[in-house]
């Protein structure tokens, strides 16, 4: 087993440990990444809703409210470097009765105390302007016209990308079995290697109270909470722009009617407590209560346009709040746990965060660090075909004729996109579906896949049985065929 020595040493690929990654790759530092999983994205940061949050919902004074805040202003500039799918389309909290209406100014307050841009409070008639499909129900409501939308798991693997370009290496399929706090570094192992740090950043999502534990770190624990959550058909994608949120319950921000990047609508999350942390079933119970709920704020869509179905598991902590903080029993390591909604908003800040507390960090112990003077915080643009215009498609097609061969209809893929997605890193099928949406469609894969599967086995010079969904044991073709037909 090698031995691999590092400056810092990230533990999660998610996309709070990409966009520390990022963060990081701008000293002139060894840093590395290891993730679980086969590709980056594949933990929680794969089922999130994709809600760039406002921050009215937040707690004034919490790490949660700050960071939210911060990171949806952040939000535009970050996309736009990495060319990720961004949408300023407003997050609007609904009140359906008048026993409602003193939590919405309540919630109006929260807002102007976080520093929550450009809030209004509005009536019925004003809503209807905005949303002409909401339900009869709804009476007033709160929008945040800075909040918006992404596309979570392109935003963790390009910001993972980006991190690479600029020096950070990442390896994948690299579960921790075990940390060993060292007087001048901690030393982490994995089933491939064993990795030597001055620093550890544990990002591990909803196993890094375990990670916690190695270094006998007992400060916070883990509440996974599970929420389904089901995808309509683009048909109805136009019934609503702003993301439509209830007022909140106890345990979560509620079951909310969210515009995607990509032009769909999505029903949930629901918020389940449970014990079991990899639980990704989706119940027709959770289903029942997501269709009761939503129906009740948006009128024009019904169970025939759900497309697909998918659960997530939130790695919620014991303390109510972020917990970014260095371990009072190994203080090299810093845990960045506990990042439940609004994490994916508050990304950016975050990696902002513990980029500073790692320059805190060297200098108290006077080690001397410097700026990486080669860091570039773009990536090329990306044709993306569905939303290309003719004349672009035109010169894309004189370079590589692959732009005219359409391999997912429902999505409008093409094979170069397909190929350009496998040249950045994508060994499966969802690392595939991730990046290009191929397969995310009403047919759900049921056309283009076997196409993909030709494509991968093809560019990456292996048998059609070797290729996985999500890798480990998630083989799709058990079998060695020399065709798919």
């Amino acid at each position: 087993m090698a031995e691999k020595e590092f400056d810092i040493l990230i533990i999660g690929g998610g996309v709070i440990g990409t966009a520390i990654a990022r963060n990081l790759a701008k000293l002139n530092l060894k840093t590395a990444l290891i993730e679980k999983e086969a590709e980056l994205a594949f933990g929680t940061t794969k089922a999130n809703s994709g809600i760039v949050h406002a921050g009215f919902h937040s707690e004034p004074g919490s790490l949660k409210a700050t960071l939210c805040v911060k990171g949806c202003n952040m939000f535009p500039g970050v996309c736009e470097e990495l060319d990720v799918p961004f949408k300023e389309n407003g997050i609007l909290m609904v009140a359906t009765s008048k026993e409602e209406l003193p939590a919405l100014q309540g919630f109006y307050e929260k807002g102007l105390l976080n520093g929550v841009r450009d809030l209004m409070l509005l009536n019925r008639s004003q809503i209807l302007e905005m949303e002409p499909n909401l339900s009869e129900k709804v009476i007033a409501g709160l929008f945040a016209p800075h909040g918006g939308i992404v596309s979570p798991f392109e935003l963790a693997i390009y910001q993972g990308n980006n991190a690479e370009q600029n020096g950070v290496q990442i390896f994948l399929e690299s579960p921790v079995d075990n940390v060993v706090n060292h007087r001048d570094y901690l030393e982490v192992f994995t089933s491939k290697d064993t990795f030597k740090a001055k620093l550890v950043i544990n990002c591990a999502g909803l196993f890094a109270d375990d990670v916690a534990r190695f270094v006998g770190d007992k400060s916070f624990d883990i509440k996974p909470r599970k929420g389904e959550e089901y995808l309509l058909d683009k048909r109805v994608g136009n019934l609503v722009t702003s993301t439509i949120f209830p007022l909140p319950s106890k345990n979560s921000k509620g079951i909310l009617v969210i515009p995607t990047a990509h032009g769909n609508l999505m029903l949930g999350p629901t918020a389940l407590e449970m014990e079991e942390r990899e639980d990704f079933t989706t119940t027709q119970k959770g289903l029942d209560v997501i269709y009761n709920s939503t129906e009740t704020l948006v009128n024009g869509f019904s169970k025939r346009d759900i497309i697909a179905s998918f659960a997530g598991v939130r790695a919620a902590s014991d303390r109510g709040d972020f917990v970014i903080e260095f371990s009072k029993f190994a203080p090299r390591m810093l845990h960045v746990a506990g990042i439940e909604s609004p994490g994916l908003t508050a990304s950016p800040a975050i990696g902002e965060m513990v980029l500073e507390m790692v320059k805190g960090w060297y200098k108290e112990n006077n080690i001397k660090i410097e700026a990486n003077p080669n860091f570039n915080p773009r990536l090329p643009k990306r044709i993306r075909l569905h939303d290309i215009t003719d004349k672009r498609l035109e010169e894309a097609i004189k370079k590589d004729k692959r732009y005219a061969h359409v391999i997912c209809r429902c999505e409008l893929v093409s094979e170069a996109e397909i190929i350009e997605a496998i040249k950045n890193g994508a060994r499966t099928l969802d690392g595939i579906k991730l990046r290009t949406r191929a397969g995310m469609g009403r047919c759900q894969g049921g056309f283009c896949t076997p196409k993909i599967l030709q494509i991968m086995s093809r560019e990456l010079n292996i048998p059609v049985s070797k290729i996985t969904k999500r890798g480990g044991n998630s083989v799709l073709v058990p079998y060695k065929s020399k065709e798919l037909i």
